[in-house]
């Protein structure tokens, strides 16, 4: 009786024999689908806690081969600082809730605002994002910097996140960072400079320089090399800060004017942009010319 039903219905019954099949495959993926989900109880939590600064910290890796390989200049290469701060730029033009960045040598922080909600605060999101975003930036500027000199192979960045819940704490980690430049580019001046400009080997540079101090070093720099380290570019000395500014752009509009023909108008509108500083960024000054930078530590 069934298949004499479904011979007479031909066509109509196809399309409901086709339309049971269907719900029978729905229902199956519904059930495949949640057999399998519980796999997701395995992931981690990284949530970063509330009401903290998130910074995501990038450093290059096996960047002392990489610098031989590409034949980078010693004891800086302005083209290869050029590369990292213009790639810190397109992480931040990307990730508009950074609200500062800090970088030398081949490494660089991003500070996330305290209140920032970007993919939920996920400490591995961020992270991984900020690395990809610097990584392929790195590569599709390079010949910005570089010219036709050839990348030889990928470069490299691993990172970490670390959460401030002050603007004192998150003052004193940049302070950190900044001192740090100071004291290897200051070790890396002396050093090539006994190296390129004393005749010394490697190995007989470092020998002079075991032991000494700051001041040890600027008077090898000053008495025998007549260079006085403070006239050192501050770009060197002093690292690179980023920041947002408000500037005024003026472009053209075409407007129809009463009782006029169609012509063009100069419109200015104020529009945020990244802007670079080489500046101390330890003391006071910097921070109090732009006190928009820092959250209010109650919020």
């Amino acid at each position: 009786m069934l298949v004499g039903r479904v011979c007479r219905l031909g066509a109509a019954g196809r399309s409901c024999s086709a339309a049971a099949s269907l719900r029978l495959f729905s229902s199956s993926s519904i059930m495949a689908k949640s057999k399998f989900e519980y796999v997701r109880s395995f992931e981690t939590d990284d949530t970063c806690l509330r009401n903290c600064y998130i910074v995501v910290r990038l450093d290059g890796r096996n960047f002392h081969k990489f610098a031989e390989q590409h034949q980078f200049a010693k004891p800086n290469d302005d083209r290869a600082l050029g590369l990292m701060r213009r790639s810190a730029c397109s992480v931040m033009e990307e990730l508009e809730d950074i609200i500062i960045s800090y970088g030398q040598s081949d490494e660089f922080s991003f500070v996330f605002k305290k209140t920032s909600t970007w993919f939920k605060r996920r400490a591995s999101k961020l992270m991984t994002h900020v690395a990809s975003q610097f990584s392929s930036s790195y590569v599709f500027y390079w010949k910005e910097f570089f010219g036709e000199q050839p990348l030889l192979y990928p470069p490299g960045f691993d990172g970490r996140v670390v959460l401030y819940p002050t603007n004192r704490n998150l003052r004193d980690y940049l302070s950190w960072r900044q001192a740090d430049c100071h004291i290897n580019n200051l070790y890396n001046t002396v050093f090539w400079t006994l190296v390129q400009k004393g005749g010394l080997t490697t190995t007989q540079a470092e020998d002079r320089l075991k032991g000494t101090l700051a001041s040890d070093k600027n008077e090898i720099l000053f008495s025998e090399f007549d260079i006085n380290y403070n006239n050192e570019s501050a770009l060197h000395r002093k690292g690179t800060t980023l920041i947002w500014e408000k500037r005024d752009e003026t472009v053209s509009k075409r407007m129809k004017l009463p009782n006029e023909e169609e012509r063009d108008v100069p419109v200015t509108r104020g529009r945020r942009k990244v802007e670079a500083y080489h500046c101390d960024i330890i003391g006071d000054q910097f921070w109090e010319e732009h006190p928009d930078i820092l959250e209010d530590d109650n919020c």
